[in-house]
């Protein structure tokens, strides 16, 4: 995998940000293969609203977000109405991030987000524009990195390192068991209950240790009085779907 930009493609553009569209478009387009399937992906030739490119294979489909030298905890995103509403369809893509470098043009890091990753509790409202803007009053979003579980982020390149393809496939395959998962509540405790175990930072953990998690939880979800027992409900489901194993006594470790 070559992790070059190649600057010549978009040598007849002026506009900085046009330039970066092309440039990465043709990059991801010669370079990537499909997370799913691991078969060549294709360009949309259209100008297609929810997505950029797509495996004729497997029918998946990503749409490409670009960021210049650092990966921050948020992307912006468009229209926070048009996201909700495409979090509750069934035509939501996944998303390619890709982070590069503005003088060298390289490819820092790139990832995939899978699609069952994506529930409302990751897409921030922002302010309305001011009245004086000329979409007055419009509100865009921002996708919040820092509230996907590490395993929703499948890189095939960390910091300038090319991962091996077939450890990309394997991490796909991983969490494919939350596209079961139709109610976003639910999938959302899911999500929430992997972010605990990330942040324990450790492949053996116990019961106890996400316990810890017991306040933080209760604030996600105010309604539910039974923080504990959710918690046991959550990491059992985790155990049956083969992402942790149950090592008896109230241990557990995450599944690699």
């Amino acid at each position: 995998m070559n992790i070059n930009l190649d600057r010549r493609r978009a040598e007849q553009y002026k506009s900085s940000s046009q330039k970066i569209r092309v440039l990465s478009e043709t990059w991801v387009n010669r370079e990537i293969f499909c997370p799913a399937c691991g078969r060549d992906i294709d360009r949309y030739e259209n100008n297609k609203p929810v997505a950029d490119f797509h495996c004729k294979n497997c029918k998946e489909e990503y749409e490409l977000k670009s960021k210049k030298d650092s990966i921050s905890n948020k992307i912006v995103d468009g229209a926070y109405r048009t996201m909700i509403e495409r979090l509750q369809s069934n035509n939501n893509p996944n998303f390619f991030l890709l982070n590069y470098n503005f003088n060298s043009l390289e490819v820092l890091n790139f990832f995939v987000i899978p699609k069952h990753f994506f529930v409302p509790q990751i897409i921030e409202k922002r302010k309305p524009l001011s009245t004086f803007a000329r979409r007055a009053g419009w509100i865009g979003c921002n996708i919040s990195l820092q509230n996907i579980p590490q395993t929703g982020k499948i890189f095939y390149i960390k910091n300038k390192q090319i991962e091996p393809k077939n450890k990309v496939l394997a991490k796909w395959k991983k969490t494919l068991f939350l596209r079961n998962e139709k109610e976003p509540a639910e999938k959302g405790w899911i999500l929430d209950v992997m972010s605990c175990i990330d942040l324990i930072r450790k492949e053996r953990f116990s019961l106890d240790d996400v316990y810890k998690f017991e306040k933080t939880l209760q604030q996600k979800h105010p309604n539910n009085r039974h923080i504990k027992d959710k918690i046991r409900q959550q990491l059992q489901l985790l155990r049956d779907r083969d992402y942790l194993k149950f090592l008896g006594a109230g241990k557990y470790e995450v599944v690699t």
